[in-house]
């Protein structure tokens, strides 16, 4: 699983069989979801472009590597921060009182935040469709609360799998037992508790939404990634952009208490540095005048141009 995999253009110097999408470890190639994929991706190149959201500052390699298929390639992203961006400069204000979330939000978190010193708080989220099992729940919480860090962590109703109902258990007894380490919420208003300046740190699926988000306001990760992309996304924010550290395939209380130590505590300084350096480059990129603003004007422009066109046939 740790052998490189050297025939992923721009990726061959980092990209491990055990990074690969998790549909790549299917044993026959023969299976549906396998065939999909390939189908799909091969059909891609007949496109007349693509639209993706990343920048050009965080995938240049793979979008070179793309324009070699697809010379047409508009990268826009984040997406989150481009709105941002433009209702900024047109409204002069942001959509941060805006929900785009299926889950009712809990806000009482951002009071419990109020309270804690800046930096110190680690955010513990796996996005709204992971679900794991009661005993990696109890092997994450015991290397929590191991640490001298506090945390935020996020448990969505029915997300954590046990029988007769002993995942919803073990949530409230988990809950009962952080009150004076942690905070613990079905869903948090996840844009609002990044830019919180007591958070210091991410332990994060590495959904590619939350990754952006993450990146965006200059918060390193913990990656614990659990299918599609994300094994991929937590490889490049590891050992690429050196923003966190990767935990995929593992789930051990002494692996999490250290990983949350090398972030918030021992390196700290270190992936902070490097986080907001990131943060700086990738929010210039949707900034006006930025490439990622430049490519969705362009992208405005060449679709008006082409229904001109399609009109006066």
């Amino acid at each position: 699983m740790d052998r490189l995999i050297t025939t992923v253009p721009g990726m061959e110097t980092y990209l491990r069989c055990r990074d690969l999408p998790t549909f790549c470890r299917k044993l026959d190639i023969e299976d549906s979801i396998m065939k999909l994929v390939v189908k799909q991706t091969r059909k891609s190149l007949q496109a007349d472009a693509l639209i993706l959201n990343t920048t050009e500052e965080l995938d240049g390699p793979i979008l070179s590597q793309i324009r070699t298929k697809c010379p047409r390639v508009y990268a826009v992203g984040p997406l989150h921060a481009q709105l941002n961006t433009r209702l900024n400069v047109k409204h002069g204000e942001s959509y941060d009182h805006i929900s785009n979330t299926l889950w009712e939000v809990d806000k009482s978190c951002i009071f419990w935040l109020n309270k804690q010193p800046n930096r110190s708080v680690i955010y513990v989220s796996f996005g709204s469709i992971t679900s794991m099992s009661r005993e990696q729940l109890v092997e994450l919480w015991y290397g929590l609360l191991n640490c001298t860090t506090k945390f935020l962590l996020v448990v969505r109703p029915n997300s954590v799998i046990g029988k007769d109902g002993e995942g919803e258990d073990v949530v409230m007894e988990l809950m009962e037992k952080s009150k004076d380490r942690g905070y613990i919420v079905n869903w948090a208003p996840q844009e609002a508790v990044f830019n919180h300046p007591a958070i210091g740190g991410f332990f994060t699926h590495n959904g590619w939404n939350s990754t952006l988000e993450s990146v965006v306001a200059g918060v390193p990760m913990i990656c614990w990634p659990q299918f599609a992309d994300q094994h991929v996304n937590s490889r490049v924010v590891s050992v690429v952009w050196k923003i966190g550290l990767d935990m995929k395939d593992v789930c051990d209380r002494k692996i999490v208490e250290k990983m949350v130590n090398d972030v918030m505590v021992d390196r700290k300084e270190e992936f902070a540095k490097s986080a907001s350096e990131m943060a700086k480059v990738t929010n210039q990129s949707v900034n006006v005048g930025g490439s990622s603003y430049s490519n969705l004007d362009c992208l405005v422009e060449d679709i008006r141009i082409t229904s001109l066109k399609k009109l006066t046939k």
